[in-house]
Formats: C-alpha cells, structure tokens, sequence
C-alpha cells in the first residue's frame, strides 16, 4: 500500500517561504514522477511542479523562479521550497506519486499567504 504524507503548511505572510514535504512508504527512485498540486479555493487541483525518476523538473509558468522541487531519495521525502510567496500561492497542496500505471495522493496540507 503507497502512502504519501504532505507536512510543512502554514500561514505565511506575501514574499515569506514554506518547505513542504510529502514521505513516501516505498522508494520514491521506483516511482516515474512525483509531482505537487494546488488547489486554491473554489479551482481544481492544478500541478506546479514535477519530478522525475531521473531528476528532471518541470514547473507551471506561475511558479517558475520561486519554487524549486527536489527530493532525498534515502528519505524517500521530496520536497516544494516556495519562496516569494503570493496570495494566489494560497490553497492546499498535495503531492501526487505515480508508479505503475497508478496515480497516489496524499491528504494535502494548507498553505495560506496573507497579503
């Protein structure tokens, strides 16, 4: 059974930073991607950044240059370092694993920015 933890989510004033992690139960390298979703209130769940089993990322427009996606392969961790947080960064975030043909969430964490 996969199961994905999200922590590090808080209040946060604008331009401030959060470190989000998401602990996986198996090894994240047998994984094909992890990636982080947002899902800002009354929106679907969108992704703003993904990582590969080899180490390559991709990042929506809204996000680039002020968060960066990374992981600890022995802690099985991958985190989002958001820096230069925004308002519209406000949602709850969740961290999504896909191996095998299969797609894994975890419950999500909140991030609220004030302005």
């Amino acid at each position: 059974q996969v199961q994905l933890v999200e922590s590090g989510g808080g209040l946060v004033q604008a331009g401030g930073s959060l470190r989000l992690s998401c602990t996986a139960s198996i090894r994240i390298s047998s994984s094909l991607f992890i990636a982080w979703y947002q899902q800002a209130p009354g929106k679907q769940r969108e992704s703003v950044a993904t990582i590969t089993n080899v180490g390559s990322t991709n990042y929506a427009d809204s996000v680039k240059g002020r968060f960066t996606i990374s992981r600890d392969s022995a802690k099985n961790v991958v985190y989002l370092q958001m820096n230069g947080l925004k308002a519209e960064d406000t949602g709850v975030y969740y961290c999504k694993l896909r191996i095998s043909l299969r797609d894994y969430w975890g419950q999500g964490t909140q991030v609220t920015v004030s302005s």
